[in-house]
């Protein structure tokens, strides 16, 4: 019986998740396996993948052929390396960091709260109605000084108009003739 390491597919429709399974080459691809000796999930950040190193180990000294994809798998973990007499047995498998206690912080956090000073509440100097009233106040006052100023502009315009008829109508008298009476 020629005996194949492969994978198991399980899982959603795109959520793959697959068992490493040591079956009969002629099975389905997830037909009835002979053992599970592992497991593989490539939608994680890192993947997740755990094997039985000594079972892996076992069935290929016994003439079991890994498919390619259980072949990149066991060169990460370095069963291959192990099993050929390679160098890296170690593998280049990625370990996710450690998930943080978030109990532990919330108490971290807590206890930091409790040394710190209180933070003293400042009354509010003004509230939003007395804010729009002196913005509405200023805007307000922004118009009356350009409406004088626009006023005085005027205001010189006509003096300097009349300054200028006076003395042109001044001119024009003193040229005239005297009222000579006919007689």
């Amino acid at each position: 019986m020629a005996v194949k390491i492969k994978l198991k597919r399980l899982g959603k429709t795109h959520a793959p998740q697959y068992r490493i399974v040591v079956a009969d080459s002629r099975t389905a691809r997830n037909g009835r396996a002979i053992e599970e000796i592992g497991i593989y999930q490539p939608l994680q950040d890192p993947s997740i993948i755990s094997v039985k190193s000594d079972r892996v180990l076992y069935w290929l000294g016994v003439g079991a052929l890994p498919t390619p994809a259980v072949e990149a798998i066991l060169k990460i973990t370095g069963d291959w390396q192990k099993f050929k007499g390679l160098p890296g047995t170690e593998g280049t498998l990625r370990v996710a960091p450690p998930k943080v206690n978030k109990i532990l912080v919330f108490e971290a956090a807590v206890a930091e709260a409790a040394n710190e000073p209180k933070i003293v509440k400042k009354p509010k100097l003004e509230t939003p109605v007395e804010v729009v009233a002196e913005v509405v106040a200023e805007v307000v006052a922004a118009e009356v000084v350009a409406e004088v100023v626009a006023a005085e502009a005027i205001a010189e315009e006509i003096a300097e108009e009349v300054a200028t008829e006076s003395a042109a109508t001044e001119v024009v008298s003193e040229d005239a003739p005297a009222d000579v009476t006919p007689a």
